[in-house]
């Protein structure tokens, strides 16, 4: 099969590997039919951060199931799913209350890479999420939507129910890349008022726009805590969605919101350390970290796209096949996509 290969900082490969098969009783074996490059991917693109060399990469698909282990009952041979990229058990402490993306079951360490023509996906039984029909069932855009759910579109969502979005709001949003674009969404679902996107590119300001955001503020650190204050009367935020993990949005994020807000952090951490006393004296709380995937995507997030409600794979901006894995990475790294599609199968 086809696969996506990490073979060293900025550098991506297509390579030809063995079919995944089954190891466990609680796999899946996935034939992808759509996947795609995250944010996240790029730290490890760019060398900020370490990933094991000559691995598969990916971690963003939908796919149909072709193979189940003897313990999954839940999807069978033939089933149309959204893979996220966690991997709940359904059982443990975490996932019953409502985490899944802290799943404390243990899987092997093998590494799985989405970014292929075929998928063992592991703990299938619960983790996998059945969409209804079969992909020609649904037009390009509907499946491009649906294959948000496997993380971004989660992952924003996560930050707005971390921050503890409700009704009424005004909240801040960190980040214009997809997570950020679909946390403004994630925003509105929850009923914010007003939503203002932190973003300085006109692209992705107006992206934003279309999913609700209200207000606009390029500037960054200082300064971005200056216009937010001016904008709320010297107020601040009632929550605040981090979605880029720096160090200066984090610090950013804390500032801009009011005493007793919420940041609901999502951004990937690039930074070991953070100085919490700033949250202590404004009394602002800090939640937030790996999207409860399965959990939101089964409790609202399928249902809003079906719907229609809903439409992030707008994030979606330049489109891909296996064979150019590394055209995609490079048109999000040079910023000419906000989110590289591939497109693995009709």
């Amino acid at each position: 099969m086809k696969a996506g290969i990490f073979v060293e900082a900025g550098k991506i490969e297509t390579q030809d590997l063995p079919k995944p098969e089954i190891k466990a009783p609680t796999d899946a074996i996935l034939k992808i039919v759509r996947t795609c490059v995250c944010g996240s991917d790029l730290w490890w693109y760019r060398g900020i951060s370490k990933r094991q060399l000559n691995s598969q990469v990916g971690h963003e698909a939908i796919g149909i199931v072709e193979s189940v282990g003897s313990q999954v009952t839940n999807v069978k041979p033939g089933d149309f799913v959204i893979a996220p990229f966690t991997h709940g058990c359904g059982h443990c402490a975490a996932c019953l209350a409502g985490f899944d993306g802290d799943c404390m079951t243990k899987t092997d360490s093998e590494i799985v890479g989405y970014q292929a023509e075929y998928l063992r996906f592991k703990n299938a039984n619960w983790a996998l999420v059945k969409i209804p029909g079969q992909p020609e069932d649904y037009s390009d855009e509907q499946l491009n939507d649906l294959l948000t759910l496997a993380d971004v579109m989660a992952t924003g969502y996560h930050a707005a129910k971390s921050a503890e979005v409700k009704a009424g709001d005004t909240v801040v949003v960190m980040g214009d890349g997809a997570v950020g674009l679909c946390g403004v969404i994630g925003a509105k679902l929850l009923g914010a008022k007003r939503i203002i996107a932190m973003s300085r590119h006109e692209d992705r300001q107006k992206l934003a726009t279309a999913f609700g955001a209200t207000d606009i503020v390029p500037e960054r650190g200082d300064a971005a805590v200056k216009h937010v204050l001016e904008m709320t009367d010297g107020a601040g935020a009632d929550a605040v969605l981090e979605c880029v993990g720096t160090e200066q949005s984090v610090d950013t994020a804390v500032k801009v919101g009011r005493p007793g807000s919420i940041v609901g952090r999502v951004g990937v951490p690039q930074k070991a350390e953070m100085n919490t006393n700033d949250l202590f004296w404004r009394n602002i709380g800090l939640r937030g970290g790996i999207a409860s995937v399965t959990t939101d995507d089964r409790q609202v997030l399928l249902d809003a796209v079906l719907k229609g409600e809903i439409h992030p794979g707008k994030v979606f901006t330049k489109h891909f096949d296996l064979d150019h894995i590394e055209d995609a990475y490079a048109a999000m790294d040079k910023r000419e996509a906000i989110k590289s599609l591939l497109v693995v199968s009709a």
